[in-house]
């Protein structure tokens, strides 16, 4: 298959310098990129959900960045529908798309394709959640293998997220999970996905975040938490999650420092990084992992003409 046909995707841990590594594998290779971060489709917050800069996008194209207000919900789906759309059109005009992000789930998606499962009723799903928080995961779980063996050894007993939707999924279509995953199809091959990780040590990623955390102090992130708390948006829509919200709320209503507040974004950034490399350990186990410390020189040996994994592993 030849390079043209190629799908490039570019993931890692928060603070691993994806988009600076897109940005610069785009220019070398003719290349549009494509927002896979669910808090950077957003246009607000662009400061704490490190938004790619007006310098990063110039001269190349990006999609999907700060482009849903964030009154909206905004589903894996949706985005899905969107993202292969992007490709498709990215393709037509002899470039080649690359995405771009941190958010598993949409990466998930676009190479296994997205589960059609039926709508399953607001009532039933706080029923489960009630019933996994009084008998406690280690109960419930074992109320979820007598409901659905099929996922024994699927996921990891302590995963209440999943061990819940199993059991809502099992209860009200009466199928199990792994059933309905298997009648997925993506849009594309996977020969066409060029899948790459970058794939930091834990003690130098920690020291990236804090530089981080404390640039997106200096860039206006208060002032971007002022507007945001002047907004009141409704507590239940994801925007709420963005690290650094919290913290800042917290400083501006004077229960901490800005020390403090700095601190607690880092903690909470590095443990949302750990909680990436599970899911990358778990899940990407195909995909190349990147040397960050050889990427400057890949850059300059990449040619229009060809892609090379070894000069970056």
């Amino acid at each position: 298959m030849d390079r043209q046909s190629k799908i490039i995707l570019i993931s890692g841990p928060t603070a691993s310098g994806k988009s600076n590594f897109a940005v610069k594998i785009a220019k070398k290779i003719n290349g549009e990129i494509i927002n896979a971060d669910s808090m950077q489709v957003y246009k607000q917050l662009k400061i704490l959900t490190a938004r790619p800069s007006k310098k990063e996008q110039k001269n190349i194209k990006h999609h999907l960045y700060g482009s849903i207000d964030f009154n909206k919900k905004f589903s894996t789906g949706e985005w899905l529908k969107i993202v292969i759309k992007k490709i498709k059109e990215i393709k037509k005009r002899k470039k080649i798309p690359i995405l771009v992000g941190g958010t598993g789930l949409y990466f998930q998606s676009l190479i296994n394709g997205l589960v059609k499962i039926p709508k399953i009723p607001i009532k039933l799903r706080s029923k489960i959640r009630l019933i996994q928080k009084k008998d406690g995961q280690q109960k419930f779980y074992k109320k979820v293998l007598r409901l659905d063996p099929e996922v024994k050894g699927k996921f990891n007993p302590n995963d209440a997220q999943r061990a819940i939707r199993a059991f809502e999924i099992k209860s009200f279509t009466k199928v199990s999970m792994y059933k309905w995953l298997n009648k997925t199809k993506s849009e594309f091959k996977e020969e066409e996905f060029f899948k790459l990780y970058i794939d930091f040590k834990r003690e130098d990623l920690i020291k990236r975040i804090s530089s981080r955390s404390t640039k997106m102090i200096e860039d206006g992130a208060i002032n971007e938490v002022k507007k945001f708390k002047k907004s009141k948006i409704k507590k239940d829509l994801s925007i709420n999650r963005v690290i650094g919200i919290d913290e800042l709320t917290q400083y501006l209503d004077g229960k901490i420092n800005l020390d403090q507040a700095q601190e607690f974004i880092s903690i909470k950034t590095r443990q949302y990084a750990k909680r990436q490399a599970t899911w990358a350990r778990s899940r990407m186990r195909s995909w190349e992992k990147i040397n960050p410390i050889k990427i400057a020189d890949y850059i300059k040996k990449l040619k229009k003409s060809s892609l090379k994994l070894d000069q970056l592993t």
